[in-house]
């Protein structure tokens, strides 16, 4: 059966999606970007605010479904500019520093609201 996650602690939609999904105990996270869930506006103007923004809202929604980022298996990252990786990897590490997911890391060419990075995680009770 399939359970719709919804926290007010993370960005509404701006679109036909759910910020997560529940099935068994698998719960899938709509990617996340760096948008204030109290006041809609894009935060942070470099890749390091705009990351810790993104896990925030991810860690969000994953809390809403009584899940942790521990419980995070597998992370998708969309970066506006590769050469951004080393800097979001120093702060997405301190999330991730325990028993990281598996984790798809690309360059895509624009992301909706112009922000610089986009996170989608899917993740598992144990």
């Amino acid at each position: 059966m399939k359970e719709i996650i919804f926290t007010e602690k993370a960005p509404k939609p701006i679109g036909p999606y759910s910020q997560g999904v529940k099935v068994g105990d698998i719960l899938y996270v709509s990617g996340q970007i760096p948008v204030d869930p109290k006041t809609n506006e894009v935060v942070g103007k470099n890749i390091e605010e705009q990351t810790i923004r993104v896990i925030e809202n991810i860690k969000a929604v994953l809390e809403a479904a009584g899940y942790m980022l521990d419980d995070v298996v597998m992370s998708f990252v969309y970066l506006k500019d590769i050469k951004d990786f080393q800097r979001f990897n120093e702060v997405y590490s301190k999330y991730f520093s325990n028993k990281p997911p598996a984790r798809v890391t690309v360059e895509v060419s624009r992301l909706p609201r112009d922000v610089l990075i986009e996170i989608t995680v899917i993740a598992q009770k144990s």
